[in-house]
């Protein structure tokens, strides 16, 4: 795979920084003409409300307590997964194998169940994965529900293993940075897949071994014209702050960069102290507590 050299990074970021530097913000009215009225007899409509459908609770028991969990509606695939999983008793006698303060505790590794005391865990599956049902109005508040994956590019989650997230509060300040650092991060994984197609490295050799220098700025003024107009059409709402989110995070806490990358399908609606037990527990090198906390799961009706 071709790296994009410093000199034309460079290039690219002087020229986006020049092209949002000319851009002139348009003035807007500041009144309108007042309109017209006319008095007219209101007409009452009668709505009726479209009928919640009932969110399942899920119980789950450990030696410091229990939690009671509610899986979200807006995540079907993941909470009817769950559902089975529950169902069938999959999860009881597992373990939570990875537990890190401040951060969450995981579980729901098949092979954690009869594993040596000092074995790696973490690997186990059940063969399968979810698709990704990311929202950005569930969110990695504390006690959050979410499913835990390796690296696919699709985001698809395990088929079994999820994660509950313990955190910790955060400043105004630190989430936007945490906002900004996850904008960048997704515009330059944007720009190197536009970069690193052969149409654009046979373009770029072309100019560079050409000479023409006012020429190669032009094509990359234009390359960053393009990777812009697909960053707004992949994250439209990539600059919105929602301040019920931000209110969470800095009273309650949570873990807000896991945003935007990992399903989260429930949250902990009772025992977040339990949460904060299991997360102080000392744990070995690998992050595995060093005594086993098991779990077990029941649906509540």
């Amino acid at each position: 795979m071709k790296k994009i050299s410093i000199f034309l990074l460079n290039l690219i970021l002087v020229i986006g920084t020049s092209t949002a530097q000319n851009k002139k913000a348009t003035p807007k009215p500041t009144t309108k003409p007042a309109a017209k009225t006319t008095t007219k007899a209101p007409v009452h409509t009668v709505v009726k409300q479209p009928k919640k459908e009932k969110e399942q609770r899920v119980e789950i028991t450990t030696e410091f307590g229990t939690m009671i969990v509610k899986l979200y509606n807006e995540t079907p695939k993941h909470r009817d997964n769950f559902i089975k999983l529950v169902n069938e008793k999959f999860y009881d006698s597992l373990l939570f194998h990875r537990v890190i303060k401040s951060f969450m505790i995981q579980g729901g590794d098949p092979t954690s169940k009869y594993a040596d005391s000092t074995a790696a865990l973490g690997s186990g599956d059940i063969g399968y994965r979810i698709p990704a049902e990311i929202n950005q109005y569930l969110y990695h508040k504390k006690g959050a529900l979410a499913a835990a994956r390796d690296n696919n590019p699709e985001k698809a989650s395990s088929g079994c293993q999820f994660y509950i997230v313990h955190g910790k509060t955060f400043t105004t300040q630190e989430l936007e940075q945490i906002l900004n650092s996850r904008n960048l991060n997704n515009k330059q994984t944007i720009l190197y897949a536009c970069y690193q197609t052969d149409s654009v490295q046979k373009a770029v050799s072309s100019l560079q071994q050409s000479g023409d220098k006012e020429a190669l700025r032009r094509y990359m003024e234009n390359l960053q014209k393009v990777v812009d107009a697909r960053y707004a059409e992949e994250y439209p709402k990539a600059f919105e702050v929602n301040l019920d989110h931000m209110g969470e995070y800095v009273n309650l806490g949570g873990a807000p960069h896991l945003d935007g990358s990992y399903t989260v399908f429930g949250e902990v609606e009772l025992g977040l102290e339990v949460i904060d037990k299991i997360a102080n527990q000392p744990t070995m090198p690998g992050d595995r507590p060093i005594s086993n906390i098991r779990m077990k799961m029941r649906l509540l009706k």
